[in-house]
């Protein structure tokens, strides 16, 4: 029995290292293989190797939608910490029967591809849509409201689509909170606000940052939710790395761009890191 459950788990290992090594190490490779060479017309990309598309990332066009991007899904994970903190914090009060199926209407979004997801919300925000028919009918508005081909409504896609993403980090963080902390504190005269900065915030600070990673990230590169939602004047670094892949034909121009997101993204991960460290190490000084 142990000699077959050995073999088991190396045979799921082997698979796991060969699945990494072919479908992630190798791509990742080529695609960085791919940004160091010449443009071609009919072969996509040809000797020799340049730097000059790195260059280009450095173009005020680039950096500008970078920026963008980067500006569009800062405000987005803000919006989903703000709305998926407190509900993650009720969520741990519920009663324990109903968390499951709490959880389960979290996660029931994921059940609809998110294409289809960003259609219905389309509709939703359109000039003759359910938003501007009701806020009209409520009185609130005497016109509709242009939405639509906005930054506003890229937000609104993205937040729609990742909150799930930070509400589960911060569920299992709080989830785990002592609450013979909470009761010391309160005992010892502590504030409200500040059992919430000096414990409650801290020790629930890996969840925060695990939420802002996995929606921060993930927003920068959704080109189809700028595509319907923003139209052509709002644009995501996606929707950039898109067009040289599939319209200009750029292959080592939209590899350059990934390796830029990507190396940008590493950036902001090694600031939350940093981050998270330092509050750490001023929390054993306190």
């Amino acid at each position: 029995m142990k000699i077959a459950n050995n073999k088991f788990q190396n045979s799921t290992v082997l698979v796991i290292f060969g699945w990494l090594l072919f479908f992630v190490l190798v791509p990742n490779i080529l695609v960085v293989a791919v940004s160091f060479l010449t443009r071609d017309g009919s072969d996509f990309y040809k000797l020799p190797f340049t730097l000059e598309n790195y260059a280009h990332l450095f173009d005020p066009l680039y950096a500008q939608v970078m920026w963008n991007s980067l500006y569009m899904s800062g405000i987005a994970t803000l919006i989903c910490l703000i709305v998926g903190y407190p509900f993650a914090f009720i969520l741990t009060k519920m009663p324990a029967k109903y968390r499951p199926l709490l959880l389960f209407l979290v996660v029931l979004p994921f059940w609809t591809n998110s294409l289809i997801r960003i259609y219905g919300m389309k509709i939703f925000l359109g000039v003759r849509g359910i938003l501007n028919n009701t806020l009209m009918s409520l009185g609130l508005i005497d016109s509709p409201m242009r939405i639509l081909n906005t930054e506003t409504a890229v937000i609104i896609g993205l937040v729609y689509l990742l909150l799930p993403f930070m509400i589960l980090p911060l569920y299992s963080a709080i989830d785990k909170l002592d609450g013979r902390l909470l009761e010391a504190a309160k005992d010892l005269g502590a504030s409200g606000f500040h059992r919430f900065t000096k414990i409650i915030l801290p020790l629930t600070m890996p969840g925060i940052v695990a939420g802002c990673l996995l929606v921060l990230l993930p927003a920068m590169g959704m080109f189809y939710v700028a595509d319907l939602l923003g139209g052509a004047k709002v644009l995501l670094a996606g929707n950039i790395i898109k067009s040289e892949f599939l319209i200009s034909r750029n292959w080592p121009f939209g590899a350059a761009l990934s390796i830029g997101l990507t190396l940008l993204m590493a950036l902001l991960i090694f600031i939350y890191w940093r981050t998270s460290k330092l509050l750490n190490k001023k929390m054993e000084l306190e």
